[in-house]
């Protein structure tokens, strides 16, 4: 199957069966939605939503996270992983945030970048959901799937790689979706330890598929 098919067979399924996908993330706001990501990396967005509330009751706004000490955040956010550096990154992020922001999510790649705890993945993800960029977000399931899948090729071996190889294919309208459709099928169906090839409706057409049921 040439690449272009399995891009076309990928976007019609989603679109049809998924068409309104969005985040896991529990949040009220784009200061919410800034937090959440922070504390996601390398843990899960179930783990995440658990202590969130609590979090931001404490701290709801922008100005009283800054306010606050990376210890005192540390009591809040202790079951996350890499709780120490999390909680210098939300100090820092939040006293920048109202320093050079006015306390405003910015919204470019640029600017979001320039807060402590945001890379090029956490910063797409806020252009993607908040601002409806065409940005694409390369977390570990998006790598994983898009690779079995054959949208990127093995040679795409970096995050940003992946990024090109997707965006070079996947329409703009289609590309703040594709994220999501790509993180949950990783999450739920294209798992990394076993993923359940006899329930994905586009194993015929994946790369790893044909290579471990013996039909290449």
């Amino acid at each position: 199957m040439l690449k272009k098919e399995r891009f076309r067979r990928f976007i019609d399924y989603f679109t049809t069966h998924f068409p309104e996908p969005v985040t896991e993330l529990q949040f009220g706001n784009p200061y919410e939605l800034l937090v959440a990501v922070i504390l996601s990396a390398q843990c899960t967005d179930k783990r995440i939503n658990q202590l969130t509330p609590a979090l931001f009751a404490r701290f709801p706004e922008p100005e009283s996270l800054a306010a606050a000490s990376p210890d005192e955040i540390f009591t809040y956010i202790r079951s996350v992983s890499y709780p120490n550096n999390k909680a210098k990154h939300l100090a820092g992020m939040a006293r920048l945030l109202m320093s050079d922001f006015g306390g405003e999510v910015p919204g470019t790649i640029e600017e979001l970048q320039r807060l402590p705890g945001v890379g090029r993945k956490t910063a797409h993800v806020i252009l993607s959901i908040i601002f409806n960029q065409p940005t694409m977000a390369v977390d570990t399931h998006v790598f994983r799937v898009s690779h079995r899948l054959g949208l990127a090729p093995l040679t795409a071996t970096t995050p940003l790689a992946v990024e090109k190889a997707l965006m070079a294919h996947i329409p703009k309208q289609y590309v703040p979706k594709a994220h999501h459709w790509l993180i949950l099928h990783g999450r739920y169906i294209c798992t990394a330890r076993a993923p359940k090839c006899y329930e994905c409706a586009l194993r015929e057409g994946c790369k790893y598929y044909l290579t471990v049921s013996g039909k290449r």
